[in-house]
């Protein structure tokens, strides 16, 4: 089971690597050190908060606008929501104030006044106390129960970018900060089914992004109860697996009944003149994806981005040996980044750019591998004397090669698009083989005690019991979801003896 991960981890143990320590020494602190020398984002002043650094928030940005085109495809349409929401809002939901209350951040007063010895002090206290937003069921409810009189007004279809707060007590940046950036869609429906078709739809959305954008698999499965979204019937989630064998939740898609409908009096007057309480939907992701990224495709070198989500696929880095050759070397460079620019892949043009800072060769070459560039072009007298180039794909790093300039860009698409699908076959590989299903609570307990650095996910059967939660807790697993596609097998479950057909997953999660 572990030796597609051991061998992962260990391929490249007798080289020097620019990530100290490695994934097999020191996972997390690898993950944290990849943050920082790829430049993504750095601790805020702020306990819990997150500066994005360029680099990382150009992920964010390709992120950010592909989905933006899936959700436009399918309907959905933008607009924005107040950062304060009065705290008698989420008092209309008994469960959503439940799940949320102790993560919220508080607003008490409006203004600050000077006090003696220049010290600023809160002053002049809200009548009402202010939550800063965790998440916006309850403030959108508030304007749908307005906008939604008629069947002829539904289904409402809203997209909300924005920040949110949630207080985090152990940090750690993209997979857990108290402030961090996401999407959310809010959806109103004239019927069950309507809204129930729309959660699914999203989770699918969803899934095929993190598949094919991120070259994440995921495994699309329904939250058991103690893990269901504050207030809603059902949450739907994408699970993936990284590299350490530990699940990350990477999306969810919730279908909230009539739950907060009711709540925010969201009724309609269907065709036939009566009054209806209507069906409402809520799904999201969030820079958590970052983090998932680093955590799936990045190697004791640095980052490794998938080309469609990369800030820059290629990088052209001039090699000057004498002044003399600048001009020249040079113009060959601008005229390839023209010749490059005016590729497409996926339909966008590509994303190319030249370094030219006054360093060496060697230090430029780790800074754009420590990045995760998919591609680097050196550009030599050599090569333009040839007319050639030399390259490197990210996911290869000792292979070189040259190739002439011209057959070097009408193979580009192929090329990026080569390296994205590697990289998912890869990532595939590691789901697939760290995966076990297992009969009995011994060998449960044994996946979960293992001593090395890695985990697996379990399927095993399962019964949605306090039982099971307590006892699945003790060994250090969560249950990360029961899978949409189930085995066709009958099983007792582990915790509770009964017989079922529901098999859920199990790992270790972040």
């Amino acid at each position: 089971m572990g030796e597609s991960l051991r061998a992962l981890f260990s391929q490249r143990v007798s080289m020097k690597n620019v990530i100290s320590p490695t994934r097999n020494q020191n996972f997390s602190e690898w993950y944290q050190q990849v943050i920082r020398q790829a430049e993504l984002a750095e601790n805020a002043p702020v306990r819990g908060c997150m500066v994005i650094r360029p680099w990382g928030y150009g992920i964010w940005e390709n992120i950010q606008r592909e989905l933006d085109r899936r959700f436009k495809e399918t309907g959905h349409v933008n607009a924005y929501f107040p950062l304060l929401i009065p705290l008698s809002f989420l008092q209309t939901e008994a469960d959503h104030v439940d799940g949320f209350a102790k993560e919220c951040a508080i607003v008490t007063h409006h203004r600050l006044e000077q006090a003696s010895g220049g010290k600023l002090d809160a002053a002049g206290r809200l009548e009402e106390p202010l939550i800063i937003r965790p998440t916006s069921e309850t403030m959108i409810g508030a304007s749908f129960s307005r906008w939604v009189q008629s069947y002829r007004d539904l289904p409402l279809l809203i997209n909300q970018w924005a920040n949110v707060l949630r207080w985090e007590m152990r940090p750690r940046i993209f997979l857990r900060t108290s402030e961090f950036l996401w999407q959310e869609g809010h959806t109103v429906h004239a019927s069950r089914e309507e809204a129930l078709e729309e959660t699914q739809k999203m989770l699918d959305i969803y899934a095929d992004f993190a598949t094919h954008y991120l070259a994440i698999p995921v495994i699309k499965g329904v939250k058991c109860s103690w893990e269901r979204f504050p207030g809603a019937v059902s949450t739907y989630t994408i699970e993936a697996m990284m590299q350490d064998g530990k699940a990350l939740q990477a999306g969810t898609s919730h279908f909230l009944g009539q739950n907060f409908a009711q709540a925010s009096d969201i009724r309609f007057v269907n065709p036939q003149g009566a009054k209806e309480l209507a069906w409402t939907t809520s799904w999201g992701v969030s820079t958590r994806l970052i983090g998932a990224l680093i955590m799936t495709h990045g190697d004791d070198d640095g980052l490794r981005i998938p080309p469609l989500v990369a800030p820059t696929q290629v990088v052209i880095v001039p090699i000057i040996r004498n002044d003399e050759d600048v001009e020249a070397i040079h113009a060959y460079c601008e005229k390839l980044q023209q010749q490059i620019s005016r590729k497409k892949l996926k339909g966008q043009n590509l994303r190319v750019s030249i370094d030219k800072r006054d360093m060496n060769g060697s230090e430029k070459k780790w800074y754009h591998t420590k990045r995760g560039v998919p591609i680097r072009v050196e550009v030599g007298v050599k090569e333009l004397q040839r007319g050639m180039v030399s390259y490197w794909c990210r996911n290869d790093n000792a292979r070189t090669m040259k190739v002439a300039a011209d057959s070097f860009v009408k193979d580009l698409s192929k090329t990026l698009m080569g390296i994205q699908n590697s990289m998912l076959e890869r990532a595939r590989s590691h789901l697939s083989g760290n995966m076990r299903t297992v009969s009995t609570l011994e060998a449960f307990k044994q996946a979960f005690k293992r001593k090395d650095n890695l985990s697996t996910f379990i399927l095993a059967p399962f019964i949605d019991d306090e039982k099971t939660e307590k006892l699945v807790a003790e060994l250090g697993a969560t249950v990360r979801c029961i899978p949409l596609q189930q085995p066709e097998a009958e099983g007792i479950c582990l915790f509770t003896g009964q017989r079922t057909r529901t098999w859920a997953l199990y790992a270790k999660s972040y």
